[in-house]
């Protein structure tokens, strides 16, 4: 019996206009009445993804920065703090490389440097709660992940700077712009094994949607996991299922209604 629903965002719930699937509100609903708890997992901040939410948002999971923050109600369940020093590398790395503009992302704020209109119109999309500051290698806050919006493409411009890091790092290529580092326990997979733990539920009880290579361990953690039928080939290959309709059809709100029954 399935008690636990997670799903990736972008890609996934939403279209790619960013609007929520005809019919989410009342299967959430109904998720809710057969005591299903839904948690959004995704790379964007958590002040972003509550606000999509907000009639329903006391009674989410949020799984927010590739799951270095996870949040229910009033309640932080997880903070996963990146070191100073880590920090200064990764973005002195990012400096030199054409067409990338590195965030910080803190709790309830992301740091930027750079104001190009070609940059921002692509970040503010995101990160609607954000201060400008002259180096964000002197951020003083507690940084969750660093995310390189990266216009040349993320896959084979900028991640093969910071693959080198993956042993001690989660280096996650989050969608066709974007890389998102965090530390190595900081991902959406772990975020899914906190809330799982917390509710008592098991990965065998647990349905997952996700479309893109930052949602590859939480795919890989749950019983029933579903790839959205426009995923990343890796997600393809790695999920148990692959959903009938992509993102832009309601992909995953036809798959729940169709395992539950609705």
């Amino acid at each position: 019996m399935l008690k636990l629903v997670a799903i990736d965002l972008d890609g996934s719930l939403l279209d790619d206009q960013k609007n929520l699937p005809e019919g989410f509100w009342e299967t959430a609903a109904t998720l809710f009445q057969k005591n299903v708890h839904l948690v959004i997992a995704s790379g964007r901040p958590f002040h972003n993804i509550a606000s999509l939410f907000e009639p329903i948002k006391d009674q989410l999971y949020f799984a927010c920065d590739n799951g270095s923050y996870v949040v229910h109600g009033n309640e932080e369940l997880l903070v996963n703090q990146l070191a100073a020093p880590a920090i200064k590398q990764f973005i002195e790395i990012s400096r030199p490389i054409p067409n990338v503009y590195p965030v910080l992302c803190s709790k309830h704020l992301a740091y930027i440097e750079n104001t190009e209109q070609e940059f921002t119109s692509q970040a503010l999309k995101y990160y609607q709660e954000y201060r400008t500051v002259d180096d964000l290698t002197k951020v003083e806050d507690i940084i969750l992940k660093i995310s390189l919006c990266d216009l040349a493409g993320s896959e084979t411009n900028s991640y093969p700077f910071y693959k080198q890091f993956e042993g001690d790092f989660r280096v996650a290529v989050a969608g066709q712009i974007w890389l998102d580092i965090t530390n190595r326990d900081g991902s959406k997979g772990t975020a899914i094994k906190a809330i799982q733990e917390q509710l008592n539920v098991s990965p065998e009880e647990t349905l997952v949607f996700g479309d893109y290579l930052n949602d590859l361990d939480m795919i890989q953690n749950a019983g029933y996991s579903y790839a959205m039928k426009n995923a990343h080939p890796t997600i393809l290959k790695e999920a148990k299922y692959i959903t009938d309709r992509t993102n832009n059809e309601g992909g995953v709100i036809h798959t729940i209604r169709q395992l539950f029954k609705i």
